[in-house]
């Protein structure tokens, strides 16, 4: 590698470095990101999120998959490869006072990855959110003939920085695992008013700032049958851990106030496994399922507020011939769904989400641009119904860097 590509590997890394403010500041409008964390995100790269959100069993050469760090060893031996992302969503929401909607513009990661030796280790950094927190609505009532009102109002976001590795062992075996830094903050505040001035208004304001470290680890099985027929098996692997920070509540009325200074947060264990089939280089079809276990998890020192959270997706991805001269043969389709559990015990039902994407690719090189539509449906606090429509727009610059040339 030149000293001019080493210069760009560097610039690469300082710039992974100067967006995560810009990642930290991603938000949501999601009424049920007011619980737990936060609404999650998968670190699922762009180019599969179309595809349901597979990933524990893909290996591409034209996709960065930090939620799999034993794929790395699957990119192009010779090729440098940068994923830039960004998403416009749409939520709407309402319950018995009406419906709002709201819309929110964000820039989703950064990420790159290269070879290190051959085919047999591979590198890959990023930063990416960890989860968002962004609401504000009002909830009314009355009880013992008193009216009231609640007010709810949240922000903040945990970002993550990443570094991993993949190694290639037998020629079908990959290990991989990242390291992450975990950053950002969480403010929520809940307020109850009465119209009856006699009675005591309450505010519950609680703060968290984040700073902790966290690893996952990956394995990968592969194999080729036949020349046309690809098969590959993963799965991947988080402990609990602390998580390192601080927290602090507030709770106020109009006759004291009370600060609470408390400390217990874990990251939960995780656990997931999948698969892919490949057949003749333009067929897709892979599934996935992962586990979280944040009903073990210590939340403001408890554990049990939280439940465990299982997710399945299924998706595929087509594209009529890799090497037609017509445009569109090479044109990359794909479609998928996931069903999963909400890990706060306040929201119900599971969400659900169904997705369609395509994958354009230039002419002249390796550099897929996707586009991706996902739609979730999901009911929070038993009353406030859901749908949000993402767009998200990726650019997976693949250039060939390590080739020797003869003079």
């Amino acid at each position: 590698m030149t000293l001019q590509k080493i210069r760009y590997v560097l610039i690469g890394l300082l710039l992974i470095g100067g967006v995560g403010q810009s990642v930290a500041q991603n938000a949501t409008s999601s009424p049920s990101s007011r619980f737990g964390l936060g609404e999650l995100n998968d670190n699922i790269p762009g180019t599969f999120r179309a595809m349901g959100g597979v990933s524990t069993g893909m290996r591409s050469r034209v996709a960065i998959n930090p939620s799999q760090p034993a794929s790395y060893t699957g990119c192009d031996t010779l090729a440098f490869m940068m994923d830039v992302a960004g998403s416009v969503m749409w939520t709407n929401y309402g319950d018995a006072n009406g419906k709002k909607n709201k819309a929110n513009g964000n820039f989703e990661y950064l990420m790159l990855r290269f070879p290190i030796y051959r085919r047999y280790i591979s590198f890959s950094a990023g930063v990416m959110p960890y989860s968002s927190m962004g609401y504000d609505f009002v909830l009314t009532g009355a009880v013992s003939g008193y009216d009231y009102s609640v007010t709810y109002y949240g922000e903040g976001n945990i970002a993550q920085a990443y570094g991993g590795l993949s190694f290639n062992l037998f020629d079908w075996v990959a290990l991989g695992g990242n390291f992450y830094y975990m950053f950002g903050s969480l403010e929520n505040i809940t307020g109850l008013t009465f119209s009856d001035g006699s009675l005591s208004s309450t505010v519950m304001y609680r703060s968290m700032s984040i700073s902790s470290w966290r690893g996952r680890y990956g394995i990968q099985a592969f194999h080729t049958f036949a020349k046309k027929h690809d098969i590959v098996l993963g799965a991947i692997f988080e402990s609990k851990l602390p998580l390192r920070g601080e927290y602090i509540q507030y709770e106020f009325n109009t006759l004291d106030s009370v600060l609470v200074t408390s400390e217990g947060f874990d990251l939960p264990m995780m656990w997931g496994v999948g698969a892919s089939y490949t057949y003749d280089n333009r067929l897709v079809v892979a599934f996935d399922y992962t586990q979280t276990n944040w009903g073990e998890a210590r939340y403001f020192g408890q554990t049990g507020e939280l439940r465990n959270r299982g997710k399945y997706a299924l998706g595929v991805e087509y594209r009529h011939n890799p090497y037609g001269r017509n445009y569109a043969e090479r044109v990359r389709w794909r479609v998928g769904a996931s069903l999963q559990d909400p890990y706060t015990p306040a929201t119900s039902g599971k969400d659900f989400t169904v997705s369609m994407g395509f994958g354009f690719p230039l002419r002249t090189s390796a550099t897929l641009f996707n586009a991706t539509v996902e739609y979730t449906r999901r009911t929070s606090m038993a009353t406030v119904q859901e749908n949000v429509l993402k767009l998200t727009l990726n650019a997976a610059i693949n250039e060939t860097w390590f080739m020797k040339r003869k003079l």
